[in-house]
């Protein structure tokens, strides 16, 4: 098994082993471009194959519509942190009703995030063994405080973030120049807002130091 793979399967090991009699709710959270989604797939695959039911959600279906997220302005830090993503939402959807005492029924989404356009899904029922894993950015924001089960912190640094990101995201922000731009005004401006008023490599359960995707390194517990 790779270094990854190993460090990944320890995660996954602890998300598990959290003693809970609903879903375990666990957030991976991190700065734009930490290699959030990409970790939190491979970690509900490890949860999988360790015989749990796993269930892998991402904040992109929980953005507020375009015209609110940048209301303040497309290049606003402030407009990032406050207004891009539907925090209530995420409460009132995934992570109270699969919650002590909760029905169980999700929901996936409530936006299409590339046609800006709102959607009402089914819900789904999530088995009372599942863990539910969502990543985004500023997953222990004060809305979701005691809600979540398990945090896992993304621990990267911006520089490094920055680079993934502009060679993720440049063809789709407008080339390199504006994608950097956008980068540095908007959202790791955002990131270190988050930072500076939550702490969340103090508040998460998990930290993984991520700056290197071949070797990340699980810094706590």
């Amino acid at each position: 098994m790779t270094r990854r793979g190993q460090v990944i399967a320890e995660v996954a090991r602890l998300v598990c082993a959290a003693a809970a009699d609903h879903p375990v709710r666990t957030a991976v959270d991190g700065v734009t471009a930490s290699g959030k989604s990409t970790f939190a797939a491979e970690l509900a695959a490890a949860v999988s194959g360790q015989g749990r039911t796993s269930i892998h959600l991402s904040m992109d279906g929980f953005h507020h519509p375009r015209a609110h997220r940048h209301r303040r302005g497309r290049a606003s830090a402030l407009g990032y942190y406050e207004d891009a993503y539907d925090f209530d939402a995420l409460v009132e959807h995934i992570l109270l009703p699969l919650g002590p005492g909760g029905h169980r029924r999700y929901r996936t989404r409530i936006i299409d995030l590339e046609s800006d356009e709102a959607v009402d899904d089914e819900p789904l029922m999530a088995p009372g063994d599942a863990v539910v894993i969502v990543d985004g950015s500023f997953m222990q924001r004060p809305e979701t405080d005691g809600l979540w089960d398990q945090r896992v912190f993304l621990d990267t640094d911006l520089n490094v973030a920055r680079r993934r990101g502009l060679r993720r995201d440049s063809a789709a922000l407008g080339g390199g120049t504006a994608a950097a731009e956008l980068y540095d005004a908007r959202y790791h401006a955002a990131a270190r807002l988050y930072l500076a008023a939550v702490d969340p490599a103090a508040r998460a359960d998990i930290v993984v130091d991520n700056n290197d995707l071949v070797a990340p390194r699980i810094v706590r517990p």
